[in-house]
């Protein structure tokens, strides 16, 4: 159990629009993952339409289709101020597929429409030719910006989306995709590139899952980020049952030849 005396405010970001792939899931894991050490936690569900507050420990966003998309963009622009201010103040903010795009300045779509996105981040998202749709498996990128646990194990997740992000000069990538999409179109001698963002105290991804019951050592990273800001750990939990759904889904997300190609028939038939 930590000192901290106040419960970890978990703040779910417009779920009616940015939940359409289950990512409420991630707000599920961090709230239980308090309790199990005895840290008290609250799950704060921000509808659309309302302001996003200034008073959340954790600021999650999940992905959404392209109205829905629009109408979270109006929202989080208006609210930048708070969302900054959290940040700054030591709130976490995990954002995934559409959430992360509108951290950036906006998203290009096929159509020649502009969504103009919060601008908290320095990145840019353009429609592609086609959806990044299966398994992806990225090992973390090491940085100081994890604390003294250092990076998490490889990660899993799964992606579905048509954008292609760049990041602007200096930010890394949440890490290397060894599988799948990530933020762009695999090139031309196989390599898939990266995937996401990492900087101090947040974190996006493409990566859905959802993606932090997939990868019970990213969750802790999160919250200890929050409950352990001095760097001395979190209690451990007994993950058996994650890290077997972590190890299985990675080597899903890792199947060449015939298991790759009855995994993307499988896809392609819905």
């Amino acid at each position: 159990m930590t000192s901290r005396e106040s419960a970890v405010r978990v703040g779910l970001v417009y779920p009616e629009l940015l939940g359409t792939y289950g990512d409420r899931g991630n707000a599920v894991v961090l709230v239980q993952r308090c309790r199990w050490r005895g840290i008290p936690a609250e799950l704060v569900e921000v509808r659309a339409g309302a302001p996003i507050p200034d008073s959340l420990d954790v600021y999650l966003f999940g992905g959404g289709e392209d109205d829905p998309q629009l109408m979270a963009a109006e929202g989080m622009r208006a609210s930048r101020a708070n969302i900054e201010r959290a940040h700054a103040g030591g709130a976490v903010i995990l954002a995934v597929c559409a959430g992360f795009q509108l951290l950036g300045h906006r998203y290009d779509a096929a159509d020649g429409e502009v969504i103009e996105g919060a601008g908290i981040v320095d990145l840019v998202t353009r429609a592609g030719t086609d959806r990044l749709i299966g398994e992806v498996v990225v090992e973390p990128t090491k940085s100081w910006v994890w604390g003294p646990a250092g990076a998490p194990a490889t990660l899993t997740g799964f992606e579905n989306h048509g954008g292609r992000t760049t990041l602007g000069e200096g930010l890394d990538p949440l890490g290397t995709v060894l599988a799948g999409g990530g933020n762009g179109a695999p090139t031309a001698d196989g390599q898939s590139g990266a995937d996401g963002l990492l900087s101090e105290r947040l974190v996006g991804t493409y990566m859905h899952g959802p993606v932090l019951p997939r990868n019970p050592q990213l969750a802790d990273r999160l919250l200890g980020w929050i409950t352990s800001p001095s760097g001395d750990g979190l209690p451990a939990l007994d993950s058996d049952l994650e890290q077997q759904l972590r190890e299985e889904r990675v080597h899903a997300g890792r199947a060449k030849g015939l298991r790759k190609w009855v995994q993307d028939r499988a896809l392609a038939r819905g």
